[in-house]
């Protein structure tokens, strides 16, 4: 019976969660770059709620972003152990988080070029990504 509950509650999960996919990925890489135009302007304009909105947007995308369900099933272990894809993922998932929330803080204190610095710190990860997701 225990047994049953398990694995109903997998498949629930699994279920509802769906699966992540190449175009799901895209779709992210799409809102994330709007989200950085939005900080950007934001900073030219010197419009708070812009910049706030805009990093709050790239932090929520960012956090769905991962290898699709395709590259996490690699079928020769050797190439999966390689590539680290899942664990590259995490990485700078964890990095653009962090830096959203400090472009957030710095410019709601007045700090622009603190904020500045976390921004540009941020397209580099998005430029590490890139390209390495082009070698994949």
């Amino acid at each position: 019976m225990m047994r049953k509950a398990i694995v109903i509650g997998v498949l629930s999960v699994s279920v509802f969660a769906g699966v992540y996919t190449r175009a799901d990925r895209v779709k992210d890489m799409q809102t994330m770059a709007q989200a950085m135009n939005d900080i950007e302007s934001g900073f030219f304009f010197n419009d708070k709620q812009k910049v706030i909105k805009g990093a709050l947007k790239l932090s929520d995308t960012i956090r769905h972003v991962r290898p699709p369900l395709e590259d996490k099933e690699e079928k020769n272990p050797m190439m999966r152990y390689m590539n680290e894809k899942v664990k590259f993922s995490n990485k700078i998932v964890k990095k653009i988080d962090r830096k959203a929330e400090t472009i957030i803080e710095r410019f709601q204190d007045g700090d622009v070029s603190e904020a500045l610095q976390a921004y540009k710190k941020i397209m580099s990860s998005c430029m590490e990504c890139h390209a390495k997701i082009r070698k994949w």
